[in-house]
């Protein structure tokens, strides 16, 4: 492999296999087999990215949990070299950069500013409201005509309402922002259209943060908008952190719930183990199990080197990108026995899918609690849930940032 002047910039040769990599035809819920091969022959391993550039993958569970933890792995998306997932993820970051893409001091101050509000404590609150939500949306499908598509009558709407409450923003408009949400982990979306709908969103999310500086409410924008008044934050910055709220608020858990089903409906015995439960703790380690098993974050997380770091017996260089597979940690059988069956018996809470270390997802606690609801109530209450098409004509999201499916036909 020849080398250039810069770390991270190798001229690829033929070795070099390209990421992210293409799952086996049947197999909608198991990573790529080429990414568990590497994982097994080359833990620590160049890739080929979109742009040409060669970072390293890291693919075992154990090194990607020590290196989420690392303060020498930095998330900084301005550094040279950082490893971006598409050129409409680098636009974006170009135009919003928020407090996931920055290292503490910085990323702690901005984080903390918003951290009460999906405290376990504040989420747990939440439980009547959401289960509120999950009733009444179940109510209106078997009110209406069959089959269904799970992802527009329920999957979206679901934590679309919750973070429209949350942040204090109109649900009337989810049509907007879920549309412009969907073009920005779309790795396949051009660079003028990131940065339309960019602009789009912080435009509205700017507008919102108007209306609650003139009027607080009890809501995450009104917190916001105090930080502004403060001069704490500047009031572009806080619609970005506001965007980000909103896009990660409701498009990651819209697609567990609807995955998380389609993968339960393949695996009868499973899902009549959830169904036939009503213990809360059954019910929790079945969202943790499906949490690990899907992954639904399937584009590992993006990294940059501040230091030259040991790992599987491979130098990391400083300045060199890193891309933190999680989807095949999740699968190592070092980490989970019999890693590639669905078992809602095992207690797999140290899985990554939130990630690990000081950047892990702010929203965890509200995600498990929107998955537990919907994963006790909507089997229970249609014990008959079927596919309404064969797997094979169900369309996945294999071109997003996240794994899902953009449809999914259910009757009973």
């Amino acid at each position: 492999m020849s080398i250039t002047s810069a770390p991270g910039t190798e001229t690829p040769s033929a070795q070099v296999p390209e990421y992210p990599m293409t799952r086996a035809a049947g197999c909608p819920f198991d990573p790529p087999p080429a990414l568990r091969a590497l994982r097994d022959r080359a833990p620590v391993s160049r890739v080929r990215l979109w742009d040409g550039s060669t970072p390293w993958l890291v693919t075992r569970y154990e090194d990607v949990r020590a290196l989420l933890a690392d303060p020498r792995i930095s998330s900084d998306s301005d550094l040279p070299h950082y490893p971006h997932l598409s050129p409409a993820q680098r636009e974006r970051r170009r135009q919003s950069r928020t407090f996931i893409n920055m290292d503490d001091p910085e990323h702690a101050r901005l984080r903390r500013m918003v951290t009460a509000t999906f405290s376990i404590r504040q989420v747990e609150a939440l439980r009547p409201a959401i289960q509120k939500i999950v009733d009444t949306l179940i109510d209106a499908m078997l009110a209406g005509p069959g089959p269904v598509d799970l992802v527009q009558a329920f999957a979206l709407p679901v934590p679309s309402l919750v973070i429209c409450d949350l942040l204090g923003v109109p649900y009337a408009d989810h049509g907007f922002f879920q549309a412009n949400s969907r073009i920005l982990i779309t790795r396949t979306s051009t660079v003028e259209q990131a940065r339309e709908a960019t602009r789009q969103l912080l435009d509205y999310l700017d507008r919102q943060l108007g209306a609650k500086l003139a009027h607080p409410a009890d809501d995450v924008l009104s917190t916001l908008a105090r930080h502004v008044r403060a001069g704490e934050l500047s009031r572009r910055a806080a619609a970005g952190m506001g965007m980000l709220l909103l896009t990660a608020g409701h498009e990651t858990t819209a697609n567990m719930i609807a995955l998380g089903t389609l993968a339960l409906l393949r695996h009868p015995d499973q899902l009549e183990r959830l169904r036939a439960s009503g213990d809360p703790k059954t019910v929790a380690s079945a969202v943790e199990e499906l949490l690990r098993y899907l992954t639904i974050v399937h584009g590992g997380r993006r990294r940059v080197a501040l230091a030259d770091i040991e790992v599987g017996g491979v130098t990391i260089r400083t300045g060199e990108g890193v891309v933190l597979a999680n989807d095949a940690a999740n699968r190592d059988p070092e980490a989970f026995p019999d890693p590639d069956r669905l078992d809602l018996d095992r207690n797999p809470r140290h899985h990554v899918a939130f990630g690990f270390g000081v950047h892990q997802c702010l929203g965890q606690p509200l995600a498990r609690v929107e998955l537990q609801v919907v994963y006790s109530t909507l089997y229970r209450r249609i014990p008959t849930l079927r596919l309404a098409v064969g797997l094979d004509e169900i369309p996945f999201k294999h071109d997003g940032s996240v794994y899902g499916v953009y449809e999914l036909p259910v009757t009973w």
